[in-house]
């Protein structure tokens, strides 16, 4: 008989536009990136930016199925003709099973081969670089915590992302 410690969780991916969201689902959202964000890494900032609700945002998250607790999270935001990923976080408890991987594999796939960029914090940069990202701009401190300008252009010859 199999121990419970080799117990692997199934995921779910969930994707929505900011018009889809339910009012339980955006709460989840926020609540986690707050936890992350905010409490975590004591980054006091204006989460709400009147962005999480427009219809052109969509918001990807994963979930263990069974559980509407979103373990991991991201958004895409339509900006200057390109597509900004941001808000990307994991709870603390999901932490080293891979599900940043997986948000940044789906919210790739979901923008296709458009051009997209981000704000890495910079101890992340090389997580980022492992997708295509580059630095694009100096480093520069956002609340208090070393960020850098990362890219990664469009290209229609692209074949996949790591996974």
């Amino acid at each position: 008989m199999p121990s419970t410690s080799d117990h692997r969780p199934e995921y779910v991916q969930h994707v929505a536009s900011g018009d889809q969201l339910t009012p339980n689902q955006l709460y989840r959202l926020l609540q986690l990136r707050v936890q992350v964000f905010v409490v975590e890494q004591e980054c006091p900032y204006p989460e709400l930016d009147g962005r999480d609700l427009a219809p052109t945002t969509r918001h990807l998250w994963c979930t263990e199925a069974g559980d509407d607790t979103p373990l991991a999270c991201l958004r895409l935001l339509e900006e200057d003709g390109s597509v900004r990923i941001g808000r990307v976080c994991t709870a603390l408890s999901a932490r080293g099973t891979g599900q940043g991987r997986r948000m940044m594999t789906a919210a790739l796939a979901e923008v296709g081969d458009r051009d997209t960029v981000l704000d890495a914090q910079t101890q992340a940069r090389g997580f980022y670089a492992a997708f295509g990202y580059a630095q694009c701009g100096p480093e520069y401190l956002e609340d208090g915590i070393p960020h850098v300008p990362m890219r990664r252009p469009a290209t229609p010859t692209r074949t996949g992302v790591p996974v």
